[in-house]
């Protein structure tokens, strides 16, 4: 698209300074106020009805080449707001995702820790059963004692990461 634009442009700017007019299958080319054919001075010869004809010409040409720049401008407007509202679209979607992320890693720590409380308490529970029952050695409740302090510890570190 930029490369039309530059070419458009180009173009008007070259038919700008020559002001070249096809009138009446002729090519004329008008300079300020005189008019000339094939590089001859022809303003004399030709009849009022004709200059102000030749005149309407290229009037007509410059505003259907200022019509192209001014549709030109336009279209190269549209796709500046079209990259900028596809620019904010990626930072809204990523701002999405970012949030996404951040919800499901909520919603993992809490899962843990809610896993970590049942484990914790669970022991405590078995714990406390088999203490009742007596069915406990001293290495087992000590090993029941060290069980329960690390879900104790995982739970306080579940917890942290909940925050």
């Amino acid at each position: 698209m930029k490369y039309f634009t530059l070419l458009l442009l180009v173009g008007f700017g070259y038919l700008a300074s020559a002001q070249e007019v096809n009138f009446n299958g002729e090519t004329y080319e008008i300079k300020k106020d005189q008019i000339f054919k094939n590089s001859i001075n022809v303003t004399e010869t030709l009849t009022t009805e004709e200059k102000q004809q030749i005149r309407n010409a290229l009037d007509n040409k410059m505003a259907q080449i200022k019509e192209s720049e001014e549709r030109a401008k336009r279209l190269e407007k549209a796709e500046k707001e079209q990259k900028k509202a596809e620019k904010q679209q990626k930072v809204a979607e990523k701002k999405q995702k970012k949030a996404e992320k951040e919800l499901k890693q909520n919603e993992k720590a809490q899962s843990n820790f809610d896993k970590a409380v049942k484990k914790h308490e669970d022991a405590i529970q078995k714990y406390e059963k088999l203490k009742n029952k007596g069915k406990l050695s001293p290495i087992a409740e000590e090993k029941w004692l060290s069980k329960i302090a690390q879900y104790n510890k995982a739970k306080v570190k579940s917890k942290k990461k909940l925050k």
